[in-house]
């Protein structure tokens, strides 16, 4: 059984009425969520994927209440800390702490966050851990190492979906050793006393994420929204208990534009309201990978909607660009018939994740 989770607001289209789903199987405004104990959920996360490039998980396994309930508790040990005892863990270069700058191009947010690499062979220096940081450092690797299990579960089931008879080829891109993936956890004050906007103030403004595969999990306070193929921005209902998966521009390419990257930003709480905490694991590929439309997925007589680019030249790519651009569009084959040359971006040790 597919289930709904109930909208925060109706949907609107542009002319202002209800929007219906194209595939005449979500209602408007709702999210779809799977559960991953279900025979259909192979199926159902393909359909999810196509339609929204996002989905709620449930029963996916992982102790959410108790494992990410104390490292949020640790991190926020770090957030209440004075400013000036943060910012020694910054600016982030990329992996640290950052205050409301995000990345190099010009964005802001109301956001403090971490950014952590998840390969071993860069761990990320105690310098920029909270003060108790053995401890911090235990619960970040326990709680990526489940849903890094979990994420590779959901692409193997994803790629089942798709009737690929190598069920692995998405999740091998993550299992790698080389995998390029990051771990960052976001802090969201409440809007300040004196900030007097109708629509709430933008926490992370408008993106895709660039990788592989996003899954994220917040605190029980409201903010992700999400934008649908009509341009309708969505608010996502919060579950401390659920996870929330969210297709990026990589698997977009790998599957010819079947899955759509998903946009989607946070809007600011209310000054009474509670602070937002959310935690996110980019699964990416090896930066030497290759990311094109598998053939196997392809259909006879169908071309291939993307330039091949390999996962550095796409990071460095994405580095060039402000958060709301279409980091896609250069390397599509119908606005550029050459793909883009990548080589006078900054350094690897630079990009923006």
């Amino acid at each position: 059984m597919l289930l709904l989770s109930q909208p925060v607001a109706e949907s609107k289209s542009r002319a202002g009425a209800p929007r219906k789903s194209t595939l005449g199987m979500f209602a408007a405004a709702e999210i779809p969520v799977i559960d991953l104990l279900e025979a259909e959920a192979k199926n159902k996360i393909v359909r999810a994927c196509r339609e929204f490039g996002f989905f709620k998980l449930v029963n996916h396994g992982v102790p959410l209440e108790a494992m990410a309930a104390r490292l949020e508790e640790e991190a926020l040990k770090f957030f209440n800390l004075p400013q000036h005892e943060k910012d020694k863990a910054g600016p982030p270069n990329p992996f640290g702490y950052g205050n409301k700058a995000i990345g190099p191009n010009g964005d802001v947010g109301w956001v403090e966050y971490l950014l952590f690499t998840t390969n071993p062979d860069l761990i990320s220096p105690a310098s920029i851990l909270p003060p108790n940081s053995q401890l911090f450092r235990g619960l970040v690797n326990e709680y990526v190492g489940a849903v890094k299990s979990v994420t590779c579960e959901v692409l193997e089931k994803m790629a089942e979906g798709l009737k690929i008879g190598a069920k692995n080829v998405f999740s091998r891109l993550i299992r790698d050793e080389r995998s390029d993936s990051c771990f960052r956890v976001n802090h969201y004050p409440p809007q300040p006393d004196d900030f007097h906007g109708r629509r709430g103030m933008i926490g992370f403004g408008e993106h895709t994420d660039p990788q592989v595969v996003s899954v994220g999990r917040s605190n029980n306070t409201t903010g992700l929204q999400i934008s649908l193929r009509d341009g309708t921005w969505v608010s996502v209902p919060p579950d401390p208990r659920s996870l929330f998966v969210m297709v990026g521009d990589s698997l977009q390419v790998m599957t010819n534009g079947r899955f759509r990257s998903v946009k989607h930003r946070v809007v600011t709480s209310s000054p009474k309201a509670k602070a937002r905490v959310s935690m996110i694991y980019f699964g990416g590929p090896p930066l030497s990978e290759k990311i094109v439309p598998l053939t196997c997925l392809m259909e006879q007589g169908e071309e291939s909607l993307y330039h091949e680019f390999s996962w550095s030249e796409y990071k460095k790519s994405a580095y060039k660009t402000k958060l709301s651009e279409n980091r896609l569009s250069l390397f599509e084959k119908n606005k550029f018939p050459t793909p883009p040359n990548p080589s006078n971006n900054p350094s690897s040790s630079k990009f923006l994740l």
